[in-house]
């Protein structure tokens, strides 16, 4: 099978990997090596799937399922059996997937869908009180946004995102993933030796995490902050449809902590890169402008729930945007039994790396201007003409995103509101460099958000 050169023994090919970017890295690999090809890492192997039919092979869930392996497997210190990285054979996966599935019906989007305005409406304030300041930190501000709207929706809890500094718990988390991220494939003794302070600092940021889930599981108990039609709720009332079994407080708490890392991390990165997108290309921010102005009508108030899927033109550029920076912008799969792949035998329980970042890209899904930003690839007639293995930023299978429909109506939402309160101008200068925490954002993006007259 291919490989990256200079291997070497035992090291395997560490010293080519990106431990700051490892699947931007990869993705170049795939330009250099083609779909498919391994990778040796201390004497862990791994197939790297970067596009065309073999990608169509391992999102086949007959053959391939889910991997828990590094780096998801090192979060389990922090969220252990939660939707996210639960093994498959893990029972509090399916119970916590069977008791919230519902949580995510449209009627509970519904409920769900004025306290996202009030957030996105409170960021917007925030923004034109800080109007001649210059510039705003646009990744920050959308960490704040999204972490206040799943806190807020999911939990009952407030993080108090827009006013003067961060949240602790904000602080935690994205030196946490970011530890995760860079730990995954470096060598141990380098990393006891350079990485000593962050490996001190992570365990206490693992603590103080938990610690805040705990006393808002705590609160709601007592009573101290009332009922709701939440995630958190349903986990403490309704038992598993299947088993009629309550979940316990340790599974509640994984499944709070990988609601508020997944549920908020991405969707801020997603918003980062659409905004990014938008700044550059104007024409595209004032089509979501129009179309924003039909959907609603003149004078017709705060937008409705209802009015949100009306909003295609804004979801295609969300749509664009998450082909060309998904998220999660890998992940693994494993074969279930011997099998091949594009030729190769692949033995049972052989680990698989789906790199999106390279599938997303792929010339023969996507053509020659794959790396050009244009919505319009996401047109009904577009989308049906591709194969339908070429895009998946949600994962595959069962365990897929349980909370995708919850991530791209906040993000709709959001992004039709900010685009019509605000002019988007781009930092003269800036060229797109990303940021890998797990998930990806960009870094160092800051824009001007000049306020529009609001009639």
């Amino acid at each position: 099978m291919p490989h990256p050169g200079w291997r070497l023994p035992l090291l395997g090919d560490v010293l080519r990997l990106d431990p700051q970017r490892p699947v931007q890295r990869e993705a170049r690999f795939v330009r250099e090596l083609g779909d498919v090809f391994e990778i040796s890492i201390l004497g862990r192997k791994v197939v790297v799937v970067g596009g065309g039919d073999a990608a169509g092979e391992v999102f086949d869930e007959a053959r391939f399922a889910k991997a828990v392996v590094p780096p998801v497997s090192n979060l389990r210190e922090l969220a252990g059996d939660g939707l996210f990285t639960a093994f498959n054979s893990e029972p509090a996966w399916a119970q916590a997937h069977n008791v919230l599935m519902p949580a995510f019906s449209q009627s509970s989007m519904r409920s769900y869908h004025d306290t996202m305005a009030e957030c996105v409406d409170q960021l917007c304030d925030y923004w034109t009180s800080q109007n001649g300041q210059g510039s705003v930190d646009v990744s920050s501000d959308m960490n704040r946004l999204t972490l206040e709207v799943i806190g807020r929706t999911g939990f009952g809890f407030s993080f108090d995102s827009f006013a003067a500094g961060r949240h602790p718990f904000v602080e935690s988390m994205t030196r946490a993933l970011s530890y995760v991220s860079q730990t995954a494939n470096d060598i141990p003794v380098v990393r006891e030796i350079l990485g000593w302070k962050a490996m001190r600092q992570n365990p206490k940021d693992i603590a103080l995490m938990k610690r805040t889930v705990d006393e808002v599981i705590a609160a709601r108990r007592r009573g101290d902050s009332p009922p709701q039609d939440d995630l958190l709720q349903r986990m403490l009332e309704n038992p598993d449809p299947d088993t009629g079994e309550l979940m316990s407080d340790q599974s509640i708490r994984n499944q709070v902590l990988t609601f508020l890392i997944a549920g908020h991390e991405t969707t801020a990165g997603l918003l980062s890169f659409a905004l990014h997108y938008l700044s550059i290309n104007p024409e595209m921010a004032e089509k979501v402008r129009t179309e924003v102005e039909s959907v609603l009508e003149a004078g017709d108030g705060p937008i409705r729930f209802e009015q949100v899927a009306k909003l295609r033109y804004t979801r295609r550029v969300l749509d664009e945007t998450l082909r060309l920076w998904p998220s999660g912008p890998a992940f693994f799969r494993k074969a279930r039994q011997d099998t091949s792949l594009s030729g190769y035998p692949i033995g049972k329980g052989g680990t698989i790396l789906v790199v999106l970042l390279a599938l997303h890209r792929d010339p023969k899904l996507w053509g020659d201007d794959a790396d050009r930003f244009d919505p319009d690839r996401f047109l009904p007639e577009a989308v049906r003409a591709r194969p339908a293995h070429a895009y998946k930023p949600f994962g595959v299978g069962a365990r897929a995103c349980i909370g995708r429909q919850f991530a791209l109506h906040e993000a709709v939402l959001a992004l039709s509101q900010i685009v019509t309160r605000f002019d988007i101008i781009p930092t003269p200068g800036y060229e797109l460099s990303v940021e890998e925490l797990l998930t990806v954002r960009p870094e160092n993006l800051r824009l001007e958000l000049r306020p529009r007259m609001r009639t």
